[in-house]
């Protein structure tokens, strides 16, 4: 009778705050605030780890990602364990990773330090792209994963595993759009798109929606106007106001402040009197640190923890975590089966959505979502087109997923531009444009040109784009070097062996590139040549010295395989690089001599096969920015011996894993036979500068060695090794590589020096390269 009793004033007293044990609904509001956002992980595992019911969510932004997850049946734990995944970095910051790296369109590396595309529609008017986070990752990444859910709950809100809103924001009629219905993945990515960082979507109805936090980043009215819970528990993590102006923090919060200026501010009473508000201590942490997920998420537990006496005693309902789990289980496998049955591409003109749709091939009735994924990255490869947006919605009529690509078309016209600045007199302007067409093939016609003192060069081609199921393409083009060695080191009446070369070469030929994965291309390299080189033969000369001249014309055929998935174009830290050529060359020799030769003019004939593999590699360290790498190459050629020593070794293929290397003509590094290999390392040095330090060794085998009377003499066996070291400070601008190296090379015409550039030291590759 006591117990009885009991029961019967627990119920008259819950009655009297307004609610019942049994009946007792509870919703979690969650706000934006960027990567702060993560504290929202930590608020719900520690919630869900004692027994405290959700029974309604509502997220904006950041909180829409984490809100969308939980309500998709996802398990605080594995929301954690997602966030901590690398693949999650890659898709807040854009970067791209090795195994998405799709190399069928990629060009050699140029040293443009800048990238603007033009699209001219039919009225010839120009539209700028702007560039902010790539979101190729992401958007892949939330329609894969919450795909499954939405389709378990026939696209309504009201049926996901728990009842779930997002909050959006349509800026032209400046009203706040309540998300309920359709897909997941879309709701998501319209919450945050943040203006600054996320571009906004397309969405089916053709409006444009924007991060819900610019009029609503607090939405506990929405909570009690769409679910009316009995007790509502709001978690902010957007900006906190200081009690004092942070003096020596505010160059570092200013641009993670900036995206959420537009945001409003939470109301802490809003929640209600019933209501528990938390506010995590995030003091310290900007809207863009993602990478501090371990600490972010902590922070959340935290606060929970704080407040755990409240919350318990004012949610008196409770709920067992095995049954949760066991109802998460069924709801997961309700969703249709991973069945993809049908490619759409939208957004283009006819003939443009159907040479879209051909990237994505499938080897059976039905796709993989590996094949799905591959064809997505092949066509976003190329940045012709912009805004690539995929869907995967089920249809019950084909039991099976469609995945639909929407598509714009950008940039028919793109200039880039870039500059080298040296300590040595190796300046550089580089100056391209590119022009493309899209009808039922991808026409591009490109043009650039490189000036300095040392370098000079130019390079025109046309391309046609064939994305058949084994993507190609056919690519004329005409290539000039110029490489002028007396412009940057040595005078006259000094050692000018390794000065007074000059040498150009002119290549007119054909390439087909296939791929045979997405992330390797095969390159078959057809074409006609004609090398020139000037030199002198003694160590010093005057005005009125006459240099010799070796002319060397033909033809070459290659086949070569490429892998490249580096993070930058010179001073890489993570991927990988492969380059295998094998190369035939037949060319016809002419030599005339000088005033320093003692060897008569003559002509003749050459043929050879060559083989050249270069393979380098870096390992960034577990939880640290430090990165080591290796380097290593090998060549093997067939070439014979030119008139003169000086005419064999400037032909010679060179041994240059320093980008430095090409600028200086050494002897000990130019070779028909040499393996070289050696180590990189990278690491943080005060703040955002990187010291890196390079070593390397190679050996030649058989090198040639001036005879008595100039001509090369072949010696016999392996040469001793040659060491190779640099090291140094690198700093990443906009516009290229700051860095400041010591050098060594192990030839007499060149040992210590001190060299310094400002952006990327590019040259394109030789006509026999």
């Amino acid at each position: 009778m006591k117990h009885f009793f009991a029961r019967i004033l627990l119920v008259l007293l819950a009655g009297s705050f307004g609610f019942s044990a049994q009946a007792q609904r509870v919703g979690v509001v969650l706000s934006g605030g960027g990567a702060k956002g993560l504290a929202h992980v930590g608020v719900l595992k520690t919630l869900e780890k004692n027994g405290i019911p959700i029974d309604y969510i509502i997220g904006t932004s950041m909180g829409s990602i984490v809100g969308a997850l939980y309500a998709a049946g996802y398990s605080p734990r594995e929301i954690e364990q997602l966030m901590l995944s690398p693949e999650f970095q890659n898709w807040v910051s854009g970067k791209p990773t090795e195994d998405k790296t799709f190399n069928y369109l990629t060009a050699e590396p140029s040293p443009s330090a800048l990238r603007v595309g033009v699209a001219l529609d039919s009225t010839l008017r120009a539209r700028v792209s702007t560039n902010l986070v790539n979101d190729l990752n992401l958007n892949f990444a939330l329609a894969r994963t919450l795909a499954p859910a939405a389709a378990r709950a026939n696209y309504d809100f009201d049926k996901l595993f728990i009842p779930f809103r997002c909050l959006a924001a349509e800026v032209f009629t400046r009203k706040q759009v309540v998300q309920k219905a359709g897909s997941l993945a879309d709701a998501v990515r319209n919450s945050m798109s943040v203006p600054l960082a996320y571009r906004p979507i397309r969405n089916p109805d053709g409006r444009y929606l924007f991060d819900g936090g610019i009029y609503n980043n607090f939405p506990t009215d929405v909570m009690r106007t769409e679910f009316a819970p009995d007790i509502i528990i709001g978690v902010n993590v957007g900006d906190v106001a200081y009690k004092k102006y942070p003096f020596k923090q505010d160059d570092a919060l200013l641009t993670s402040t900036l995206l959420f200026l537009g945001a409003n501010v939470a109301d802490t009473l809003s929640v209600g009197k019933n209501g528990i508000y938390i506010q995590p201590n995030l003091e310290g942490f900007g809207g863009t640190d993602f990478a501090r997920v371990r600490e972010l998420i902590a922070k959340g537990d935290t606060a929970v923890q704080r407040q755990l006496a409240l919350i318990k005693k004012r949610i008196v309902r409770r709920i067992d975590t095995l049954e949760l789990q066991q109802r998460r289980q069924a709801f997961q496998a309700g969703a249709p089966k991973p069945r993809f049955v049908q490619v759409q591409v939208q957004g283009l003109r006819p003939q443009q959505n159907a040479y879209a749709q051909q990237f994505f091939r499938r080897s059976g009735s039905t796709y993989t979502i590996d094949e799905l994924e591959q064809g997505y990255f092949q066509l976003a490869a190329d940045d012709f087109f912009r805004n690539i947006y995929p869907r995967i919605k089920y249809d019950p009529a084909q039991q099976g997923y469609v995945m639909s690509v929407d598509a714009r078309k950008n940039n028919n016209v793109s200039a880039e531009v870039g500059f080298v600045l040296s300590n040595r007199p190796l300046d550089n302007l580089y100056v391209g444009v590119e022009y493309r067409y899209l009808r039922r093939l991808l026409y591009s016609a490109r043009a650039n040109v490189s000036l300095g003192r040392f370098y000079n060069g130019a390079q025109a081609s046309f391309r046609v784009n064939v994305p058949s199921r084994l993507p190609f393409y056919v690519e004329p083009a005409i290539t000039y070097n110029r490489w002028d060695y007396q412009n940057t080191s040595g005078l006259l009446g000094r050692n000018v062996l390794n000065t007074q070369v000059l040498q150009q070469d002119t290549k007119v030929g054909t390439q087909v590139g296939i791929s045979p994965n997405y992330r390797s291309r095969l390159l078959l390299d057809v074409g006609a040549f004609y090398l020139s080189d000037d030199y002198a033969n003694v160590a010093e000369i005057s005005s009125d010295t006459e240099l010799d001249r070796t002319r060397f014309r033909g033809g070459t055929v290659a086949l070569q395989f490429a892998r490249n998935s580096l993070d930058r174009k010179q001073y890489a830290t993570s991927g990988k690089r492969v380059v295998v050529t094998a190369r035939g060359v037949s060319g016809s020799e002419a030599y005339n001599r000088g005033s320093t030769s003692t060897l008569p003019s003559l002509s003749q004939n050459h043929r050879w096969v060559q083989l050249r593999a270069t393979v380098e590699q870096y390992f960034p360290l577990k939880g640290d920015k430090r990165a080591w790498g290796y380097y290593a190459e090998l060549m093997a050629s067939g070439q014979d011996e030119f008139a003169n020593y000086r005419s064999s070794i400037t032909t010679a293929p060179v041994f240059a894993p320093l980008p430095d290397g090409r600028t200086s003509f050494l002897d000990n590094y130019r070779s028909s036979h040499y393996a070289g290999a050696g180590l990189r390392y990278t690491t943080p040095f005060l703040g955002r500068l990187e010291w890196r330090t390079e070593v390397f060794t190679h050996v030649n085998y058989r090198p040639l060695r001036p005879g008595a009377d100039q001509r090369a003499v072949k010696t016999e066996g392996i040469e001793r090794p040659r060491l190779t070291a640099s090291t140094g400070l690198v700093f990443q601008t906009p516009v290229g590589p700051l860095a400041v190296h010591g050098l060594f090379y192990d030839d007499p015409a060149r040992r210590f020096s001190i060299y310094g550039h400002l952006g990327f030291l590019l040259f394109r590759s030789r006509a026999l390269e």
